[in-house]
């Protein structure tokens, strides 16, 4: 598969939970946006808007990737956070509106990417050199994850078992993401049905650590302490 083709596997992966977006946040209500989200000091209002800014910032890149101009995620990481405070205190209609507005603009730019574009290097906001395809991985990750982090319907083997021929990806893009704080460990993710996927973790074999997909994730992802999981299981940093 091409980066090319890889990109858009993923991009119709993003469009399938863009889809599922728009329709969880046109059933919340005043109140449940106002309701704490799974995430620490975040409503649900914070959660919706950070994946509409994140929407932006993706943009932002695939911009730089298309145009070769250095465009980066954000302005700065104070002016991401405050654009999601302030976008939290908006109202329910607007919220929900700019979510959908933000997640189909993202895409549109996305599909008329030249194909050559999606090799292109650009920096994550942390600085990182990626190419231009694992921004599509970057906006599959977010809204497959933050879908869960609503705490509204959904764990987090619902969400992503609606993109599962993708769960490599969303796997694998955790890994890249915590390089830098992993030791060595063998993952394996079993499904239900005994589907069983493979990632290797750290910079040599290590100890095997096994549970489900969406389990592993939560465990990379810092939405769990890994008790769901067999094995040897170490202590992560903090998620960031």
């Amino acid at each position: 598969m091409t980066t090319s083709e890889k990109a858009h596997a993923l991009l119709d992966g993003v469009r399938v939970l863009h889809d599922e977006w728009a329709l969880v946040a046109a059933g919340l209500t005043e109140a449940e946006l106002r309701a704490p989200s799974a995430l620490p000091d975040w409503t649900r209002a914070h959660v919706v808007t950070h994946v509409a800014r994140n929407a932006d910032g993706l943009l932002n890149l695939l911009t730089w990737a298309r145009t070769g101009i250095e465009k980066p995620m954000y302005p700065s990481a104070e002016v991401r956070e405050q654009e999601i405070e302030d976008g939290a205190r908006r109202g329910a209609a607007e919220i929900i509106a700019d979510v959908v507005a933000a997640g189909e603009k993202f895409l549109e730019y996305a599909d008329t990417m030249p194909d050559d574009t999606w090799a292109a290097e650009v920096r994550n906001r942390t600085g990182t050199a990626i190419a231009g395809s694992v921004v599509a991985r970057m906006r599959l990750s977010e809204c497959a994850i933050h879908l869960a982090d609503l705490g509204h319907g959904y764990d987090l083997a619902r969400a992503i078992g609606l993109v599962s021929p993708l769960v490599d990806d969303l796997v694998e893009h955790a890994i890249f993401t915590r390089s830098a704080h992993l030791p060595a460990i063998s993952l394996v993710g079993i499904e239900e049905d005994g589907t069983r996927h493979e990632w290797a973790m750290g910079a040599a074999p290590g100890p095997t650590v096994t549970g489900s997909s969406a389990d592993v994730l939560a465990w990379l992802t810092g939405r769990t302490d890994g008790s769901a999981l067999d094995g040897d299981v170490p202590q992560l940093p903090p998620y960031k």
